[in-house]
């Protein structure tokens, strides 16, 4: 199986079910689609890694992967002064990711919690989600609730915002 070992440890021992779907690298979205298209019910996130402009504060932003979210409002949703995308170093550094494999569950890496979550509000009303297992040569589905029950025994804070409208 692709991914993280301690990943799949942290899954049976928190006793948390999930599909796994084995797939060539999707380092991108675009890519990802492609091998997604056989798996239903199912939505499928896109995790950005950002930085605040002073560098000590780190974010994972979560959200459905067919909405897209320009910096600048990001910036004033959050509320958390400007932002940019944090660089491969921080990535590993934090979430012990390489490029291309950003997930929430690279947060098992955040010992010390640096790492804040902003989930959209939107996710609550999905059965299914779905994330690269720390590998991008995989996806993960497992239940929404389920994956609460992860962040929550992780210990990263997080916080559900609207960041875009279901019309959008």
């Amino acid at each position: 199986m692709n991914g993280d070992p301690l990943l799949y440890q942290k899954l049976i021992e928190l006793d948390i079910p999930f599909e796994y779907y084995e797939h060539p690298p999707a380092p991108t979205i675009e890519i990802a689609i492609e091998f997604w298209k056989d798996i239903s019910e199912t939505t499928h996130c896109k995790n950005l890694f950002f930085r605040n402009h002073k560098g000590n504060r780190h974010y994972l932003v979560i959200f459905d992967h067919r909405q897209t979210l320009a910096i600048r409002d990001l910036e004033q949703r959050l509320k958390q002064g400007k932002l940019s995308f944090a660089s491969d170093q921080r990535m590993e550094k934090y979430l012990g990711l390489k490029p291309g494999s950003v997930s929430p569950f690279g947060l098992i890496h955040d010992e010390k919690h640096h790492v804040y979550l902003f989930l959209d509000e939107n996710l609550k009303k999905m059965p299914k989600i779905s994330f690269h297992p720390n590998d991008n040569r995989a996806s993960l589905v497992l239940a929404f609730h389920d994956f609460l029950k992860f962040l929550n025994q992780i210990g990263n804070g997080y916080e559900f915002l609207e960041l875009y409208s279901e019309e959008n």
